[in-house]
């Protein structure tokens, strides 16, 4: 448990409804303002500034392409609802703890269509692109012709062809050299301007409430607009090397930062298996060169959060259990979003 004495949670507010959770709508902001502002006189909760310990909780990409049943990579895991009941944990849990929440950060999946890993950036020997979901592409793969790079991306992007393919080439070996995931061509999701890129609406009314109340800005991280790379972790892209060893993205310094400087982090959000797993394992790496005591002020709401699992075609709950048997070894604490350990 956290060295801060645990306080009563507070009661949810009486506009929430757990049955909105898995639907998309407007927060009528200023109404929620209002609210919030009452509800903080009402409870007695202070502004952030005057928190004694700092805790963040850091929402990995709790958006709708993730979370709503009919968008595009929904993150259903076994149980086929797995974002959905995760976000109405999480909600619930935001309010509970409204007053000892110090700030919120919510990471923010954000993607064009022309990146390495959707489906528009590889053709077939016929021209076709690859089936999203269900293909991975691996340095043999390109080897033997079976993918390669879309000249039209090349020109798009504006980018030689040659050197281009070079790269995809490199990348793909270096995801394998790393011990990553192969290149998963996933659906065009988190699409920048779209409806898919948006918070889940519930969780959004839940944040933007806790900013008002406590008098503490949310701090919106954007994640994954670099076409040549993926991005599941919030704290480094996957790849940050091209084939000539020149860089060509870089680690998230100011974030890294910030987190090793903090009371305590909870971690909550989407994919267990991907993008949650991954910044972890970034943030652990961080840990354990500081300082590894301060994995045990690091707390993962393991009913928060769900794996990809694509019924028939792939799951990864085993992946993402073990990896955070990892983390529970190295230190962190696995906690249900129910547990008073705030």
């Amino acid at each position: 448990m956290m060295d801060t004495p645990a306080k009563t949670q507070l009661p949810i507010p009486p506009y929430f409804n757990a049955q909105n959770v898995a639907v998309v709508w407007r927060v009528p902001y200023q109404q929620r303002a209002e609210e919030a502002r009452e509800w903080a006189k009402k409870h007695d909760i202070k502004p952030a500034s005057e928190d004694k310990s700092c805790i963040w909780l850091l929402l990995i990409d709790v958006q709708n392409t993730f979370c709503i049943p009919e968008f595009e990579l929904f993150v259903g895991g076994k149980s086929g609802a797995g974002a959905v009941d995760d976000n109405v944990r999480l909600c619930e849990f935001i309010y509970h703890n409204l007053g000892v929440i110090t700030k919120i950060i919510p990471t923010m999946d954000t993607h064009t269509a022309m990146q390495i890993f959707h489906p528009i950036f590889w053709v077939n020997q016929a021209g076709e692109h690859p089936t999203p979901s269900a293909t991975s592409i691996t340095p043999e793969d390109i080897e033997k012709g079976i993918w390669k790079v879309n000249p039209g991306v090349a020109y798009s992007l504006g980018y030689d062809y040659e050197l281009l393919e070079k790269h995809a080439y490199h990348y793909v070996k270096q995801l394998s050299q790393d011990g990553k995931y192969p290149l998963t061509v996933w659906s065009y999701h988190s699409m920048l301007g779209g409806i898919g890129h948006a918070l889940v609406s519930a969780v959004e009314e839940a944040v933007f409430f806790h900013c008002i109340a406590r008098h503490s800005q949310t701090q919106f991280e954007i994640k994954g607009n670099n076409p040549l790379t993926e991005n599941y972790s919030v704290l480094r892209p996957e790849v940050l090397e091209s084939f000539d060893k020149r860089p060509f993205a870089q680690k998230n310094t100011r974030l890294i930062q910030q987190l090793l400087e903090f009371d305590a982090v909870i971690v909550a959000g989407q994919a267990k298996s991907h993008c949650v797993a991954w910044t972890i394992d970034d943030l652990l790496t961080e840990i354990q060169q500081i300082n590894p005591n301060l994995a045990k002020k690091v707390y993962l709401l393991e009913d928060c959060t769900s794996p990809v699992v694509v019924p028939g075609v792939v799951d990864y709950t085993e992946a993402a259990d073990a990896a955070f048997e990892r983390f529970a070894a190295a230190g962190m604490q696995l906690v249900k979003s129910t547990e008073l350990f705030l």
